[in-house]
């Protein structure tokens, strides 16, 4: 069973930096994409980001130019290094990772609270 454990969160003012880690118990060649979702309270999980096994990224509007997903492959690690945060951005930011047989795992997420 493959286990993702997300750290990093915490609390900041907008306009600051936090950076988000997720390691895997298994090398992240095992899979198809890792990436990140989160869950405002009230509010549907949405996806933020992704990183495929081939080094593609993509973002989901509100975040681009302000975050970067990025991989260390020796460590099993992804990252998401999140820059001038807004109170919008806060949220539980959860590391999921998806397989070539279309299995998905989830971290349990890490909670990021931006301050006005």
């Amino acid at each position: 069973q493959v286990q993702l454990v997300e750290s990093g969160g915490g609390l900041v003012q907008a306009g600051g930096s936090l950076r988000l880690s997720c390691t895997a118990t298994a090398s992240i060649f095992s899979f198809n994409s890792m990436g990140w979702y989160r869950q405002a309270p009230g509010k549907e999980r949405e996806w933020v980001a992704i990183i495929t096994r081939g080094g593609f990224t993509n973002y989901t509007d509100p975040v681009k130019g302000r975050f970067t997903i990025s991989r260390v492959n020796a460590k099993n690690t992804i990252y998401l290094q999140m820059n001038s945060l807004k109170p919008e951005d806060t949220a539980v930011y959860f590391c999921t990772s998806s397989t070539t047989t279309g299995r998905n795992y989830w971290g349990q997420g890490t909670q990021v609270t931006v301050s006005s």
